[in-house]
């Protein structure tokens, strides 16, 4: 059985991912300490009481995932409620817990977008948007011309999600997408902006719609969890590979 050090996993992950180039909405890295040895890991997109009781359950030394515990937005929270029952376990069971949020989001090979382009087998791909100097998704052509219903479709494959689009009326084909995964409802202006075709994220208000379309972008919504669940994925592959870790990925139902 392969073990590695928490130090030397979390200085992997946080130079793999390039941590130290953003300003986020929280922390990224270790956020709550465990034991001081690691054999096998869990991964998920969010630290959930269901996450965290799972990877406890099958003896997880440490949890890494997109969505950590701790937000600026939060504030200073009390240990108690529903907050507690996230944290308590952690720390019963001496599971550390790694959190990436925006590096996950943007990074061009392990990240959440460049795991959907890669399934699009998109081309001539580089990053796109940009949060306090730093990019959050990815640009690129995709492999042929697309109606917007046949990218949709194909899309809800990829996601396993049912994707909403908004529907420019003077475009009829799409081949340049801009990608960023979650809640970045607003940056499809960002793809108005450099001429691109479609962009796609996790959610969709009701003005982005009609904006967007106003805009000429299509723009693609396939759930916030649905297009975040890749850049976990392709990050276990990465431990896997590095430490010869056990490994293995917690699903979760949440449909938004």
């Amino acid at each position: 059985m392969s073990v590695v050090k928490r130090k030397d996993l979390e200085k992997f992950l946080n130079n793999l991912l390039n941590i130290y180039e953003y300003q986020d909405y929280g922390p990224n890295g270790l956020q709550v300490e465990g034991v001081d040895e690691v054999s096998k890991v869990a991964f998920a997109v969010s630290a959930t009481r269901h996450s965290i009781n799972e990877a406890a359950k099958n003896g997880a030394n440490a949890l890494i995932v997109h969505h950590g515990l701790f937000w600026k937005f939060h504030g200073t929270r009390a240990l108690k409620g529903p907050f507690a029952k996230r944290v308590f376990p952690l720390v019963r069971n001496e599971i550390n817990l790694f959190g990436y949020h925006l590096p996950l989001d943007a990074h061009l090979e392990v990240g959440n977008a460049a795991g959907i382009a890669k399934l699009l087998k998109m081309t001539d791909v580089t990053p796109f948007g940009d949060y306090k100097g730093s990019p959050t998704g990815l640009r690129g052509k995709l492999p042929k011309k697309y109606k917007r219903e046949e990218l949709a479709k194909e899309l809800e494959s990829i996601l396993n999600h049912k994707v909403i689009f908004s529907i420019p009326q003077e475009q009829e084909e799409i081949r340049t997408l801009a990608i960023i995964t979650g809640g970045a409802n607003s940056e499809w202006a960002g793809a108005m902006r450099l001429g691109l075709d479609a962009y796609l994220t996790g959610e969709m208000s009701e003005h982005d719609w009609h904006e967007s379309a106003e805009g000429g972008v299509t723009m693609f919504a396939g759930g916030h969890n649905a297009t975040e669940q890749f850049g976990v994925q392709l990050l276990m592959k990465e431990v896997e590979r590095e430490f010869g870790l056990e490994c293995f990925f917690i699903e979760s139902q949440n449909p938004a």
